[in-house]
């Protein structure tokens, strides 16, 4: 059965085991040669998609601010040819399209960890792909469907994820990733539980969100990550105490500053998203 658009719907029933980890709090120590200096969690050797047939909902960001850091830095893929990828974010990325699908399956065939930011100009492509080449999902750990509260939004993720299992992906390689979340994820996203309630076809965890920060599009005007941020060892907070420097100067360095505190708070948090993520996976 095909949507109004064409694309392969099939949803797998409640007889499916639903897997969603819950948060594992745990800490390592410095010596451990995958420790991540500003997570206090070990990298995860995995290859991750994230995908939404929708755009807008975050998908780069998440990718950029969510996972690389998370991830030992690792190859990151954005199947984009008209939309921002995480390059504009100061990230090394290599850009590839949809339809160049067994280049983009040779690269996770060789990677033993890999992040690949679906855009929604390339989607129907990557799908399509995906579809034809039969089990190739097989190659693909995970698949990080990030959402946000509007309706069309939460409609468009029913459709990815009714998508992905008609090709056999398993609930438990299925995470949504709710994003922009003001208040209450359940209140903000009732299409997502109404559909969860009628087919477990994905991992739904309430901790899997992302709540609203000034910080990401503060991010994008700047054109930096988050990661890039926290490493910057610049003592701006002494520089603003430069009575002689320029106006501009200062007002640079006053928003670097802010930039630099409202990371440290808002990284704390994605620990805890990445870990309601992948659960013990953190910690293989």
């Amino acid at each position: 059965m095909r949507d109004d658009k064409g694309r392969a719907l099939g949803v797998q029933t409640a007889r499916h085991q639903h897997f969603s980890d819950q948060a594992h709090r745990v800490v390592f120590t410095r010596c451990d040669p995958l420790y991540s200096r500003n997570t206090q969690m070990k990298f995860i050797k995995k290859k991750v998609v994230v995908i939404n047939y929708t755009g807008t909902v975050g998908k780069t960001t998440i990718a950029a601010n969510l996972l690389w850091p998370r991830m030992g830095g690792a190859p990151l893929y954005a199947i984009e040819s008209i939309n921002e990828t995480a390059e504009n974010l100061g990230l090394d990325v290599e850009k590839l399209r949809g339809d160049e699908f067994r280049e983009v399956f040779k690269r996770l065939m060789l990677e033993d960890r890999a992040i690949i930011d679906v855009g929604a100009s390339n989607v129907e492509d990557f799908m399509a792909n995906l579809e034809e080449f039969d089990e190739a999902h097989e190659e693909i750990d995970y698949f990080v469907i990030p959402v946000t509260s509007g309706t069309k939004e939460q409609k468009e993720t029913v459709s990815m994820i009714s998508s992905l299992a008609s090709l056999g992906v398993p609930p438990e390689k299925i995470l949504v990733l709710f994003n922009r979340v003001k208040k209450d994820v359940k209140t903000e996203f009732p299409i997502i539980f109404a559909f969860h309630q009628r087919a477990i076809a994905f991992t739904l965890n309430t901790e899997c969100a992302v709540f609203e920060s000034e910080l990401f599009d503060a991010l994008s005007i700047h054109r930096i990550s988050m990661q890039s941020v926290m490493d910057d060892d610049t003592d701006y907070k002494a520089l603003l105490k430069d009575k002689e420097a320029s106006a501009q100067e200062r007002d640079r360095w006053s928003d670097m500053y802010g930039l630099k505190l409202l990371c440290k708070g808002v990284n704390r948090k994605l620990d805890g998203v990445f870990t309601a993520l992948f659960g013990l996976e953190v910690i293989k």
